[in-house]
C-alpha cells in the first residue's frame, strides 16, 4: 500500500471526523452551551488551518480551508478564527463598503449577536452599541425580540440574523424592529431563504424535530421563509431593497471570501416620515 493512498485516506477520514463533529454540536448542543464552547475550539483548531487559498474579510485571517458547518456538515463555511459564516463574511462587506456604520455616530441594536460581530462592533468608538437575546450569554440584555424592551424610535440601526424562523410571529417580531428604529433608520433581517418555495411554509403546531428539520431545515424553525420574504416586511411597514450586492464580485473574490452567489441582503428601512 503506497503512502501517497495511506495519507490520502488519512486527509479523508479526518475531514470526515470534523465533518460529524461539527454536525453532532450544531444539532444536539443548546445554543448557550455551544457559544461558550466555540471560544476554547477556535484557538485550538485555527493553527491547523492556517494557509492562503481562502481569506475572511471579517478577521482578516488566510485558511488552506475553512471548517465543514451545517446539518449535513458541508465543507469550506465556517472561518476558523472568528467563526463567521458566508452571511456574516457578505454582510462585513456590505456594511464596510456600503454603510457608514463604521464611521459615523449611530445607535445600534444587535438582537442575537454573532460571535464574529461582537467584539468587532464594540470596539468601535462611533457606535453605542446595544445587544440583546432570550437566551444568548454573550447578549447585554435579556429580551425577546415580539417585545423589544426600548422606546419607540431608539436606534438608528438594528441588525437581526437567523432569528425570525425561530419565533411565534415573525410579523409581530419585524414589527418591534420597525418601532424601535428611529424614522429613517434602517434594519439588516436575514433569515434562511428556500429558494424553491414562492411562499413562506410555517406551522407552529408541529413540534417533532424530525418533522421540523424535514418541513423547515432545522429542528428548532417554525417557519421556512420563501421568495415572499421580501413582501413579508413590507407588509410589516418597511421600505425593502432586496440587495444583490454579492454581484459586485468576481467568481474568483466569491469563491476567495467564500460567499454565496444566490445570497440577497435584504435591507430594510423605515421611512423618515
Amino acid at each position: 500500500m503506497s503512502f501517497y493512498y495511506l495519507r490520502r485516506n488519512c486527509i479523508f477520514t479526518k475531514i470526515l471526523t470534523m465533518r460529524r463533529f461539527i454536525r453532532f454540536l450544531v444539532r444536539k448542543i443548546p445554543r448557550p452551551v455551544l457559544i461558550r464552547f466555540s471560544y476554547v475550539f477556535r484557538w485550538l483548531i485555527v493553527p491547523f488551518y492556517r494557509g492562503n487559498k481562502y481569506e475572511c474579510p471579517v478577521c482578516g485571517g488566510k485558511f488552506r480551508k475553512l471548517l465543514p458547518y451545517g446539518n449535513k456538515g458541508d465543507d469550506n463555511r465556517l472561518c476558523p478564527q472568528c467563526l463567521s459564516l458566508e452571511r456574516h463574511r457578505l454582510m462585513w462587506l456590505y456594511f464596510k463598503h456600503e454603510t457608514s456604520l463604521f464611521t459615523e455616530k449611530q445607535s445600534l441594536l444587535h438582537i442575537a449577536p454573532e460571535q464574529p460581530f461582537l467584539p468587532r462592533f464594540k470596539k468601535l468608538d462611533n457606535l453605542d452599541y446595544t445587544t440583546g437575546d432570550l437566551l444568548s450569554p454573550i447578549a447585554d440584555v435579556k429580551m425577546d425580540i415580539m417585545d423589544i424592551p426600548f422606546e419607540d424610535n431608539h436606534f438608528d440601526v438594528v441588525i437581526c440574523n437567523h432569528v425570525l424562523e425561530h419565533v411565534e410571529s415573525d410579523i409581530k417580531a419585524m414589527k418591534e424592529v420597525l418601532r424601535v428604529l428611529k424614522p429613517g433608520g434602517w434594519a439588516i433581517l436575514q433569515v434562511p431563504i428556500n429558494y424553491n418555495n414562492t411562499e413562506t411554509i410555517e406551522d407552529l403546531s408541529i413540534t417533532d424535530p424530525k418533522e421540523r428539520e424535514r418541513l423547515f431545515g432545522q429542528y428548532d424553525h417554525v417557519r421556512w421563509h420563501g421568495l415572499d420574504y421580501g413582501d413579508r416586511l413590507r407588509s410589516a411597514g418597511f421600505e425593502v431593497d432586496e440587495n444583490r450586492f454579492v454581484d459586485s464580485f468576481s467568481d474568483e473574490e466569491i469563491e476567495r471570501y467564500r460567499l454565496r452567489k444566490n445570497e440577497t441582503i435584504f435591507v430594510a428601512k423605515k421611512s423618515p416620515h
